[in-house]
């Protein structure tokens, strides 16, 4: 029996893509999964994320540091608080094979989002002497998911046990040091089916704002502006010298040197942030590594009310 239209229910992960479509502010936060079998933590961190953002990214052993699996970890949110999920899926670890195999799976555990990634180099991980894969990049990635999403494998060949309806994003840094290199990569995943945008860590928002009106904004896709919570100097300096990318300036690194309480004062950083991001974009990707559950607080403080 066929239900009539009236009596479909619509998916319960596909608010993120409705937000998306309705050109709200879009939020999302970042939550690692554990480096072991026991989600407790991971889920107590991300409890109190309910409401107060779209979707809650789930990374992919991150800096190529060794985690529980993102679509483990996803579904494990999804049905223990019904917070929909952006599930990360890098290629430094899968070849075609596996990439398509994890797709699958996660499409019929229900995750409905992904972030495309290439992956962050195995030197800079807790593996070091592990084997890269790389059969595919980012784009090529994408372009995998479009095929999947339409039905076909990467050969090319009908899928006899129905496709996907993935919505897919990407990755994008408008700090890059190579201003015409970023314009053709953000116009390649475009291409090849990017239909949202999670930046890399943002201190820099002149440069976000150029990146917004001269290339993304030839698109109508979203781009999210990452926001860190920094929580010392100490920190600050840390990411500068170990993290690919990261330029945080002198004067915040001063700001938080100075600060009875850094915590607080990356707090009030962040929260500021997300209010100057507010005037250039279409939402923030919040990423606070280890204190996830001060993300509603930075949201406050923001002005940045519940959904």
């Amino acid at each position: 029996m066929i239900d009539s239209p009236q009596t479909v229910v619509e998916h319960p992960f596909y608010k993120f893509r409705k937000a998306i479509a309705n050109k709200e502010f879009l939020i999302t936060a970042e939550v690692s999964p554990p480096k072991g079998s026991d989600p407790t933590h991971m889920l107590t961190q991300t409890r109190s994320l309910k409401g107060r953002v779209h979707a809650v990214n789930i990374t992919d052993s991150s800096r190529a540091v060794m985690s529980m699996s993102p679509v483990a970890a996803s579904v494990l949110i999804q049905q223990q608080f019904g917070i929909e999920t952006v599930c990360q899926l890098a290629c430094r670890d899968r070849n075609r094979i596996a990439l398509q195999g994890d797709l699958l799976g996660a499409a019929a555990l229900g995750i409905t989002n992904i972030l495309a990634l290439t992956g962050d180099p195995v030197k800079a991980g807790d593996y070091p002497e592990a084997r890269s894969v790389f059969d595919y990049e980012s784009v090529r990635l994408l372009q995998l998911i479009q095929k999947l999403n339409q039905g076909f494998d990467a050969n090319g060949k009908a899928l006899p046990h129905q496709g996907t309806n993935f919505l897919a994003g990407a990755a994008v840094d408008p700090q890059s040091r190579s201003w015409s290199g970023l314009q053709r990569r953000f116009e390649r995943k475009i291409n090849a089916g990017a239909q949202f945008f999670q930046s890399q860590l943002i201190t820099d928002f002149e440069r976000l704002d150029k990146f917004v009106n001269q290339i993304a904004n030839q698109s109508d896709k979203p781009v999210l502006a990452g926001i860190f919570l920094i929580k010392s100097a100490k920190n600050a300096i840390f990411l500068n010298k170990y993290v690919p990318g990261v330029q945080i300036p002198e004067h915040i690194i001063d700001r938080l040197a100075k600060a009875k309480s850094p915590l607080q004062e990356g707090l009030a950083i962040a929260a500021e942030q997300i209010q100057t991001a507010r005037q250039i974009c279409q939402g923030v990707h919040i990423m606070a590594i280890k204190a996830e559950h001060l993300i509603p607080e930075i949201l406050d403080r923001a002005g940045v009310a519940t959904l």
